[in-house]
This record gives structure tokens, sequence and C-alpha cells, in this order.
């Protein structure tokens, strides 16, 4: 090989090794592919709207399509324990939910609530409600009270199950009440709201009020009080169990947007950031105001705190009252 060959030999060598190394090709832009977000619950209803609200308004931001993959089961751990698992790598996103804080209190769970996940932001909080059949002989919680003292066991209420936030709140309020309601659980609140506008049920603690508020508004159902901190802006009229004598007790279901611990921090701050400003636009709020959610866009910072805090709120809960998940 001659000098002017052997120099053009050490050259191409050289940088075909430099492009090989470690390091020397950029990564491509995140995100550079479609995007999935879980679902921990079922298609239709007001938590699939949220999941997938969340999910355009990501797409919008990032240019990339996002899949919704509804994992629906075990009352959200089954999806829940999906997007722990998934690879950390900003394109597995998954609707968190109420149950993180609440599940592993009441039985094993297939993931650390707070190691496994990264919080993104929270979305959407719901309000849920004490509503009865209209020949329900009580019209306000006081009254209900003074009802269910003199009936001990007799008053049946349904719930969408056991363990479920609006159970959690029944027994909160029978312990600080003092009464003893009768629990009717239900797989879910299909059936539920067909018995108790039929009359098998006379009372009902609801999950959300955004499933009432058709049937209070045609008469078919009445409020009793409102389950959350606040009074819910779709029925302003109706007190919550707090200003009616029981400051302790409130339970608002809500939703947020998680990762997989271990996605980057310019990852879960890009998300958050996209969030916060597409969850304060005029159509998100109004879709979401017409199912009774109040929009609730975080940092990642305030929504890891809102996470920790609930956990530990409703593990003391959960152990004062000493209820397990079936």
């Amino acid at each position: 090989m001659n000098a002017r060959a052997h120099f053009w030999f050490v050259l191409i060598l050289a940088c075909t090794t430099l492009l090989g190394a470690p390091g020397a090709h950029a990564q491509a832009p995140w995100p550079n592919h479609a995007l999935k977000l879980i679902v921990p619950f079922p298609p239709g209803g007001p938590t699939d709207l949220i999941g997938r609200s969340a999910a355009r308004i990501i797409a919008d931001a990032l240019g990339q399509p996002v899949v919704v993959d509804n994992r629906a089961g075990a009352s959200g751990i089954t999806g829940l324990d999906a997007l722990a698992k998934a690879p950390p790598d900003g394109y597995t996103l998954g609707l968190t939910a109420i149950t993180i804080a609440t599940a592993a209190h009441l039985g094993p769970v297939p993931f650390d609530p707070l190691r496994d996940f990264t919080f993104i932001s929270n979305l959407v909080i719901t309000n849920p409600l004490i509503d009865a059949h209209p020949d329900f002989p009580a019209n306000t919680l006081s009254e209900l009270i003074t009802y269910a003292r003199a009936r001990p066991g007799k008053v049946n209420y349904g719930t969408p199950g056991i363990a479920t936030v609006p159970h959690l709140a029944a027994e909160m309020l029978q312990a600080a009440a003092g009464i003893q309601l009768a629990h009717v659980p239900y797989k879910g609140t299909a059936q539920l709201t067909n018995d108790l506008l039929a009359g098998v049920i006379g009372l009902n603690f609801e999950s959300s009020l955004v499933l009432a508020l058709p049937n209070i508004r045609a008469g078919r159902l009445k409020p009793i009080a409102v389950i959350g901190a606040h009074r819910a802006p779709m029925l302003p009229e109706v007190p919550t169990i707090a200003e009616s004598g029981y400051p302790d007790i409130h339970a608002e279901p809500w939703f947020g947007l998680g990762a997989p611990a271990g996605i980057t921090v310019e990852q879960r701050n890009r998300l958050s950031e996209v969030m916060q400003r597409g969850m304060q636009a005029r159509d998100v709020l109004d879709r979401f105001a017409a199912i009774g959610a109040e929009v609730r866009p975080t940092t990642p910072e305030a929504f890891e705190a809102f996470v920790r805090a609930e956990y530990v709120r409703w593990g003391e809960v959960i152990r004062r009252i000493g209820i397990r998940a079936p």
C-alpha cells in the first residue's frame, strides 16, 4: 500500500471509529414517535374522558400521537401496575388516581405507591355526594342522621363497591355521627343508579356528581350533602358534610398524570408545563365543568406532595375504621 492509499485508509478508519463510538450520534429528540397513555378504568364515562382529554392536550403540544390504552381491573390497580412496570423512557404515561393513596392500606398491591411512579401533575377532582330517592324521609344530612339513629342498621345505602371512596366516606360519617347504616355494595354504578331510581334502595353515596346531576335536575333524585371539601359549583345550594357539622369528613376522588419512576426531569417538567397550560384552555374547562369536575393542574413537586399527604391521610382513616378490600 503506497503512502497516499495508507493515508486515506487511516482517515476512513478513524472516521468510522468515531461514528461508532458511544455518544458520537446525538440521540433523537424526545418525543420522536407515538406515546401511550394508560387509563386504569374502562372506556366511556368520566374517568375515560379525563384520560382522553389529557392525551389530546399532550398530542397537540408535543406533535406526536398519544394512544389511549384502557387497562381496567381491581378498582384501578391493574392499570396502575402496568404503568409502574412500563419502561421509564417518557413514552408511556398514565392516568393516576386516588387509588394510589388508598389501595396499599386496604390490602397488598403489586407496586409501591410512592416509589414506583413519577408524579407529573394533578388534573382534576370530582365532586362526590350523598343523594336519595325523592321518597326518602330525610332532606338534609341532619335529618338523615336523626332518622338513622332511630333505626340502627336498618337504613340501607348503596355505593359502587367495598373500599371505594364513597364507601370510605360513609364509614367515616357513621363513626363520627354515631349511626349504623346497612351497606349495599354494587359492582359499579349502573345497577346502583337503576335501583336508586326504582326505590329499591333509598340512599346512595355517589362517586361523582356527574352520575347524579341529570336525575337531580329532573327531580328523580334529591341531593343530601356534598362529600367534597367545598360546595360543588353545579349544585351551589347543597352544603358539604363539613358544613353540616362534621368538619373532618371530606373525600374528593382525584386524577392526575403520571409515568413510571425514572423518566428524566426534563421530560417530567415538559409534560407538567404542557398540562398546566392545556388544562386551562376554555374548551377544556367547559368540558370538565359539564361533568362536575374541577380542573386542578399543578407542578410536579406540588402533585407529589399532595399524593404523599393523601397517602398518609387515607392510611389513618382506613386504620381507624378498620376496613379491608374484599
